[in-house]
């Protein structure tokens, strides 16, 4: 009867994860480390980036879009790697899928390790207009103070891989400074591009500063919910897959992504049409 029982709560299918280019990447090597059995399927979306400068309304589409993509390649659950996406998506279910986004881990994650209740966010011109990060924090606790900047060059100095140069620690110094005279000791990187710039963003933030991570704080999410059998876990002999799927083709892409992704290796690199 106990092997019955586990053979149902196996599921190899694939975990989808989607964003507008290469900075979901962040998360997908957060997850792929810390869930080494799980098999994932990676959309970027690179034809119709970056989607931090478009409406909400376009946004909403895209996703709507890449979600019934990924539904019918047979993933078990999305996360929405994409902090633009995420603040125009915030259902839990979808297609009868499992939907995750970035806001609400990253936000609990900012209570946990704040002390002073005075938290920075980072983020796209979409995602701060949002207010999706000060609204949830808030709700979590109404005593946060939320401070937030936009940075729409961080996403075209990812992209372009310039994640160790001083144009970039310049940019990076320029747009924190305004936050860092507000005593935060918290600071949120709305934008799965950001971790790529960590360096350069805890060069100008120094130790007193605690970053947070949207691939660390969903990756905590998803362990709860193998947990509570929210999702089935694959459990199986044969090596995992690791799929990574655009919308245009780019060998920058293809490089960068081995870059970011390491020491986590891509099975296979495609492009596809939604």
């Amino acid at each position: 009867m106990g092997s019955d029982s586990t053979i149902k709560t196996m599921d190899e299918r694939p975990i989808g994860v989607f964003d507008s280019g290469i900075g979901g990447l962040t998360v997908l090597k957060e997850l792929a480390l810390q869930f080494p059995q799980e098999n994932f399927l990676y959309l970027g979306d690179t034809a119709r980036l970056p989607y931090g400068s478009k409406s909400p309304q376009t946004i909403r589409k895209y996703c709507e879009q890449n979600i019934e993509h990924l539904k019918n390649q047979n993933v078990k659950a999305i996360i929405i790697a994409c902090n633009s996406a995420s603040a125009q998506f915030s259902e839990i279910q979808y297609a009868g899928l499992p939907i995750y986004n970035v806001i609400k881990p990253g936000s609990q994650r900012a209570l946990e390790v704040t002390q002073n209740l005075r938290i920075g966010i980072l983020g796209t011109r979409a995602t701060i207009q949002s207010q999706a990060y000060t609204n949830t924090i808030q709700a979590l606790n109404p005593n946060a103070q939320i401070f937030n900047q936009e940075c729409p060059l961080f996403v075209p100095l990812a992209e372009e891989g310039w994640d160790n140069d001083p144009i970039t620690n310049l940019i990076v110094f320029r747009y924190l400074s305004r936050l860092l005279e507000k005593n935060i000791d918290t600071l949120v990187m709305g934008c799965t591009h950001y971790p790529i710039l960590k360096n350069s963003i805890a060069r100008s933030t120094g130790s007193s500063v605690e970053l947070v991570d949207s691939g660390e704080a969903i990756a905590a999410w998803l362990q709860e919910d193998f947990i509570s059998q929210r999702l089935s876990p694959r459990v199986s002999e044969t090596p995992r897959n690791i799929e990574i799927r655009t919308t245009d083709f780019s060998e920058h892409f293809s490089q960068l992504a081995v870059r970011i992704l390491n020491p986590v290796r891509a099975s296979s690199f495609g492009v596809v049409d939604i």
